[in-house]
């Protein structure tokens, strides 16, 4: 590791509950703990291991919620448990972002970050580390806000876009004109045919003073909240000190909270085969298929006349479908879910009608 890689980190965020990957996903196990794609690993277990590759295992964090501490340490044996980073609800990222930034910078003002969700998939983690660390090099160098985004194959609905001009600042590095979140199919395919926009992947780097920078103009309330309390932070009172601050933290995203307002954000043009697994559909074109189109997880699973199928069933139970096309069936032992796979989009709404009706016992 060369001194320079001293000052590279990575806050890894944990500790979403993976709704639209019901009924699979549950409230005390969500989907970044799961083998989503039968691989042996799970998503948590491959995110840590592709950043381990080039980033020293003691510059890893995993922000997650109080709950789940366990599981990772459980998953992520080799993480030192003092980086295991623990919050006491969910505030979206920009609470999340904030908390681990003034603890890294407390430790290291030198520091140069990626915050990046536990949850994606990339197929190609030589690309991935390439762009991560071309990222960290300029960020570095420059009071810059960087985004990585991802050539899009498709006219996706479900992904926000980002455009940006045409003049690079650096290798591979353009200003962000604008961001749009997720648009109407017709906006989509404007987007893709214009080729100055890409999907925002959501992955972060900065250099540990810009971020806070931009903090402390945009979002100064919470910024104020860990200033007053940083000379606790990595000490035995860090977590009463959290505890007071989070209930005060507005529940917002880093994307409204500061991508889209800061004048100083970049964006780099990735292609590592990225999916951000956020929804069945994109687990299906991700998983092995039969000659009818039908991706099954379940050795006892049976179809007949069905086409273009999501399935997924526990290994002893026996599923027979018949006739369906183009359906996600996810069977578990309390719940089945089966679904129009141009619907999955309203997977969470369901979550949250089951919640209104049946209470937390099936979520």
């Amino acid at each position: 590791m060369t001194a320079v890689n001293r000052h590279f980190y990575v806050a890894i965020m944990a500790g979403g509950i993976g709704s639209r990957f019901w009924p699979y996903s549950r409230t005390d196990h969500p989907k970044q703990f799961l083998d989503i794609l039968n691989t042996g690993k799970t998503l948590l277990q491959w995110t840590f291991e592709r950043f381990a590759q080039f980033i020293p295992h003691e510059n890893i964090f995993i922000v997650t919620h109080h709950h789940y501490v366990s599981k990772v340490k459980e998953q992520l044996p080799e993480l030192l448990t003092e980086n295991i980073v623990s919050e006491p609800s969910r505030k979206n990222t920009a609470p999340c972002i904030a908390y681990i930034s003034h603890k890294i910078n407390k430790q290291d003002p030198k520091a140069n970050i990626i915050c990046a969700p536990a949850d994606h998939l990339i197929m190609d983690p030589i690309a991935f580390a390439s762009t991560c660390l071309n990222a960290l090099m300029f960020v570095q160098k420059h009071s810059a806000l960087v985004t990585l985004g991802i050539k899009p194959t498709r006219p996706d609905t479900g992904y926000g876009y980002i455009q940006f001009e045409t003049q690079q600042v650096a290798d591979n590095v353009y200003p962000v004109k604008t961001f749009t979140e997720k648009p109407n199919l017709e906006l989509a395919r404007t987007f893709l045919q214009s080729g100055d926009f890409l999907w925002n992947a959501g992955i972060f780097v900065w250099n540990v003073k810009t971020i806070l920078t931009a903090f402390n103009k945009y979002l100064p309330e919470i910024d104020e909240l860990f200033l007053q309390s940083a000379g606790k932070l990595n000490t035995a009172e860090e977590k009463k000190v959290i505890e007071n601050i989070y209930p005060q933290c507005t529940n917002i995203s880093i994307d409204y909270a500061i991508m889209e307002k800061a004048d100083n954000v970049y964006v780099i043009p990735s292609n590592f085969g990225w999916s951000d697994l956020g929804t069945w559909a994109s687990a299906y074109e991700n998983l092995e298929r039969d000659e009818d189109g039908n991706a099954v997880q379940g050795k006892n699973v049976m179809l007949v006349d069905a086409t273009n199928c999501m399935v997924k069933a526990p290994q002893e139970k026996l599923l027979v479908i018949q006739g369906l096309d183009e359906f996600i069936v996810v069977d578990t032992s309390d719940v089945l879910l089966i679904c129009k796979k141009e619907n999955e989009q309203q997977i969470k709404e369901y979550v949250a009608e089951v919640k209104r009706n049946k209470g937390e016992k099936f979520l």
